[in-house]
Parts: C-alpha cells; sequence; structure tokens
C-alpha cells in the first residue's frame, strides 16, 4: 500500500511546481483529456502554422499530457466560454502530447526551448514560427492553480502583441 501511495504521489507531483499546494482555482475532476498520444505533432503544428497564417492570427501550441492534473486545468480554462471565444478569434490551438516527457520534445526544440519542458508548456507564435512568450512558455506547470481570470489576461494580451 506504501508502494502505491509513493507512486501516486510521483505521478501527481510530476507536473507540478514544488512548493504549490492546491489552490481554490483547480479544476474539477471533470477535466478535459485533450493530449492524443497518436497525433502527428509536427504535422498538427505545421497545420496551426498554416492556418494561423491564412487567418492573420497566432498559432497557440500547449505541450502537455491527460495524466498531467495542470495540463488538464490548462485546458478546462481553455474550455470557458470567454476565453474559449477569444482563444479562437486570435489563435490556432494545437494540443501536442509530451506524454511522460518522452515524446515530441523536438516540438519544443523546434521553437527555442532547452531541454525537457514542463507540463504544460504554453507557445504562443506567429505564423513564421517565432514565439511571443519564450521566456514564459514553460512556466505554466501550476496551471490548474492559476486564477482563470488571469489565464484570459493573459490571452487578451498575447493577441495584442504583433
Amino acid at each position: 500500500m506504501r508502494s502505491l501511495f509513493i507512486g501516486l504521489s510521483l505521478a501527481i507531483s510530476a507536473c507540478a511546481t514544488p512548493g504549490h499546494a492546491e489552490a481554490p482555482h483547480a479544476a474539477s475532476h471533470s477535466e478535459p483529456r485533450p493530449f492524443e498520444a497518436d497525433r502527428d505533432a509536427h504535422a498538427d503544428v505545421d497545420a496551426a502554422l498554416l492556418r494561423a497564417e491564412a487567418r492573420g492570427t497566432k498559432a497557440l501550441i500547449v505541450m502537455g499530457g491527460n495524466w498531467c492534473h495542470d495540463s488538464r486545468g490548462f485546458a478546462a480554462v481553455l474550455e470557458r466560454p470567454d476565453t474559449a471565444a477569444l482563444v479562437a478569434e486570435n489563435f490556432e490551438l494545437v494540443w501536442v502530447n509530451v506524454g511522460r516527457k518522452i515524446l515530441n520534445q523536438d516540438v519544443a526544440q523546434r521553437f527555442g526551448l532547452d531541454g525537457t519542458p514542463g507540463t504544460p508548456t504554453v507557445v504562443v507564435a506567429r505564423p513564421d514560427g517565432s514565439v511571443l512568450n519564450l521566456e514564459d512558455a514553460p512556466t505554466w506547470r501550476n496551471a490548474a492553480s492559476r486564477d482563470p481570470d488571469d489565464i484570459h489576461q493573459f490571452f487578451v494580451e498575447m493577441a495584442a502583441q504583433d
């Protein structure tokens, strides 16, 4: 029983930021699970960049996993009606499954992120692939604990950037 508890603790903490307790903004158990293991991540990213170019928008590349509470919590915020409308209008959204940090690491490297990013990693890119938020892209490891209004405001600010 002790080994089961340790295993569950390690799995839960794998995508959490050390020192962060469960916050009042944490998502419920009905969180979405948008990361599909059998997708061709590079083809999906390429398609999102092409759609962004055609629409005059940006690409929103979310790297994470269904096993990660913060990745699912972030996805839940993107489903809020106000945030979903904002993202649909200003971004081409693509979900990149990184498994347990062993899949699609080259997608992160493609956008200038070194090493193995935490989950979720949130990249906002212009259609040419240049990243608008390189410094804060890997800082979303506490996404389920963040205020949904703050996340929404982040996308308002990203949408306004050239």
